[in-house]
């Protein structure tokens, strides 16, 4: 590995962090900082919506907030397969994660509920660094849904 590979690779495991902290955190404008204007998004398997990023982020906004209050992920290993040629530089990048979250349990309390799978995205390096141009999120395993 040489020092330019080494330093994509820390500046997109920086857009995998900022992903999942503007997730937790409710930061939705970070997401920019995140996606490609034109990118595409599919959480079809943890019942979500798969649109463009300009549909996907208002509804982050308001359907994430609404179900799971509060959310937390923790990112395992990362693997980036880069595609390199004379007009582009992109990455293949899959991403582990397990993401328990708390939700109204239909009595009046809380039930802890977790979504266990893997991030896949297609990235592109930009004039602003890498960004994601597609997101597929895998769900493996769920808990308490």
């Amino acid at each position: 590995m040489d020092l330019p590979e080494i330093s994509d690779r820390l500046e997109i495991a920086d857009v995998i962090t900022r992903y999942t902290r503007a997730i937790d955190t409710g930061d939705w404008d970070r997401l920019d900082t995140v996606f490609t204007p034109d990118a595409d998004i599919d959480y079809t398997e943890s019942g979500g919506i798969h649109a463009g990023f300009a549909e996907v982020k208002p509804w982050l906004a308001e359907m994430l907030p609404a179900f799971f209050p509060k959310r937390m992920h923790t990112i395992g290993q990362v693997e980036v397969m880069f595609h390199r040629d004379e007009e582009q530089d992109t990455a293949s990048v899959t991403a582990y994660f397990d993401n328990p979250m708390p939700m109204d349990d239909g009595s009046g309390g809380t039930k802890i509920v977790e979504l266990g799978g893997m991030y896949h995205h297609e990235m592109v390096r930009t004039d602003a660094g890498w960004r994601s141009r597609r997101l597929h999120e895998q769900v493996v395993w769920k808990r308490g849904l």
